[in-house]
């Protein structure tokens, strides 16, 4: 399973090392993606999503209720 946060759909983005004389070496950046249980009171059930430390914050924000049925169905 590759990492992509299922909220935000960001995923790893590809760049370069540079050393101290310059030479460019290839680099992944991957995303801090953590796999957390949430509970949905209206449909009485928990979802185990992928979600990043970003999709974590729109959570707390706006409420997993509202941020299930708009990304995740």
């Amino acid at each position: 399973m590759s990492k992509i946060c299922q909220i935000t759909k960001k995923k790893s983005m590809l760049g370069q090392n540079r050393s101290h004389s310059m030479n460019a070496t290839k680099k992944k950046f991957s995303l801090n993606i953590q796999y957390h249980k949430f509970w949905i009171p209206e449909e009485k059930k928990s979802i185990r999503i992928r979600v990043s430390a970003k999709g974590l914050r729109m959570i707390n924000k706006f409420g997993i209720s509202k941020i299930y049925k708009k990304y995740i169905i």
